[in-house]
């Protein structure tokens, strides 16, 4: 009796399994994440990736440094001591463009969340001129590049 009770449990498990397999509905499957070249250094307590960055640009600057500027978007208010921090890498960039993470300190109160616009400048001092084409400004959903003009 017992044995007859298994068997028919493992039928109707069976079949309930081989309905729930003609049932999938297609969904879309979400992007792949994009696949930077360097990773990221350590940020120091409090420092965050600023959400968007909207346009980049990159000079070079009269004392020899790389002249960067982001502009972009964070959470909220309050959000300070804006900078970059260049990614690091085993060799460098084929293709001559580094990439920066664009970073913020974070408020220590989380204030209300609507998106706020943020500038960030900064230089890069000691960059290498006979190879940098570009900057790649990173943020958390998306990424802009700012190539170094020709001259």
């Amino acid at each position: 009796m017992r044995s007859v009770i298994l068997a028919a449990g493992l039928f109707a498990a069976a079949l309930g399994l081989s309905a729930c397999d003609s049932s999938k509905s297609d969904t879309a499957a979400a992007p792949a994440a994009p696949k930077y070249v360097g990773r990221s250094q350590q940020m120091y307590q409090g420092q965050d990736m600023i959400t968007k960055v909207d346009s980049g640009a990159i000079k070079v600057g009269k004392d020899g440094t790389l002249d960067m500027q982001a502009s972009g978007s964070v959470p909220g208010p309050g959000y300070k001591n804006a900078g970059f921090l260049k990614r690091i890498y085993a060799g460098p960039p084929k293709d001559g463009i580094y990439e920066m993470d664009v970073v913020a300190d974070a408020p220590s109160p989380a204030g209300a969340a609507a998106p706020t616009p943020i500038e960030v400048k900064g230089p890069w001092e000691k960059y290498p001129a006979d190879r940098v084409k570009g900057v790649r400004f990173i943020s958390k959903t998306n990424s802009v590049v700012a190539m170094l003009p020709a001259g």
